[in-house]
């Protein structure tokens, strides 16, 4: 994989766990999972210094950890314990847009407090992937967010569960954000409006300079608070980006994880430091197709047996497809 020596490094924080997944077709178990590993293993499609900070415990699968360090993870941020790691078991149900969670394992997240080494500390993109407002703001605290003069981009996701009984917390991490990600249910819950224009208002009003509400299957919303009227976005205020089409999905977990991911790498690598809607409108589509490869396997099976190549070309078709 070609490397650029001018990139910016990503930092990404979150869960890195033991995931159990059964489809209508399908059953596999101890398979990688987390919301921080799909997002590094995608960044690295762009980005050559990609960054892990999380915790595992005494029960991880070796062969996990080697995968992400062959594919060019910096493990360093990694916290081994002696407790059992975190595990997630679900079952998707026929149309694989609803899940049902059989089993969750907090274990050693339960009293993680994140601790990022000082050698990892400042990479210039930070991603905090799916955790606890308080680590999310623990992470950002380790990272000197806010607190130095080097500019940082500041990228965040979360998930209905810390809406719910977090949402004080949530939103002191917002203020601190220059792009937040949501996924739709998400939205509709956090802003109370089942229209995600206004939605993506609302968000905005919360803090981050740039937002994007995912839509699965239906791709994705980028929405910034440059220009346009109340109702109607403009051009350079509003994006929407298809999802690539793919004639069956084996697996959909970690698909939202890996468009962070391939969007903080596209950035670091192509950005330059200028965080602008055009950039993270293209970051947003590159995104979107690297989470693609995440649903036609389980787990990140796909994701490692793919190259920048095929990556490349999918993008290339994608351009076509919604070209017009």
């Amino acid at each position: 994989m070609t490397k650029n020596n001018d990139a910016a490094a990503v930092i990404v924080g979150g869960t890195v766990a033991i995931d159990h997944v059964k489809t209508p077709d399908s059953e596999a178990a101890d398979l990688l999972g987390g919301s921080a590993s799909y997002a590094a293993l995608a960044a690295t499609f762009y980005a050559p210094d990609v960054r892990l900070v999380g915790i595992v415990g005494h029960d991880f699968p070796k062969p996990h950890l080697e995968m992400l360090e062959k594919r060019g993870v910096d493990l360093r941020g990694i916290e081994h314990s002696d407790g059992e790691s975190f595990t997630w078991s679900g079952e998707y149900l026929e149309n694989l847009n609803e899940r049902v969670t059989h089993r969750v394992g907090l274990n050693v997240l339960e009293n993680w407090e994140v601790k990022v080494p000082a050698e990892v500390a400042d990479a210039e993109i930070v991603v905090l992937a799916n955790m606890s407002p308080d680590n999310q703001l623990q992470m950002l605290g380790e990272c000197g967010v806010g607190s130095t003069e080097r500019g940082r981009f500041v990228i965040a996701d979360t998930m209905d569960l810390w809406i719910e009984i977090a949402n004080e917390r949530l939103h002191e991490v917002l203020k601190q954000l220059d792009l937040f990600v949501i996924n739709e249910s998400e939205a509709r819950d956090f802003t109370g409006t089942s229209n995600f224009i206004e939605a993506g208002r609302i968000l905005l009003g919360k803090g981050p300079k740039f937002v994007v509400i995912k839509l699965g299957e239906f791709g994705a919303m980028l929405f910034s608070a440059n220009g346009g009227s109340d109702t109607v976005p403009c051009p350079d205020s509003f994006f929407r980006c298809a999802a690539f089409p793919l004639r069956g999905i084996a697996d959909p977990t970690g698909a939202g994880d890996s468009f962070l991911g391939g969007l903080a790498g596209y950035l670091a690598s192509h950005a330059g430091g200028d965080y602008s809607f055009e950039n993270i409108r293209q970051a947003v589509a590159h995104g979107s197709v690297v989470a693609s490869f995440t649903c036609e396997a389980f787990s990140t099976q796909q994701l490692e047996a793919i190259t920048k190549k095929d990556v490349e070309a999918r993008l290339e078709a994608f351009r076509k497809m919604t070209a017009w």
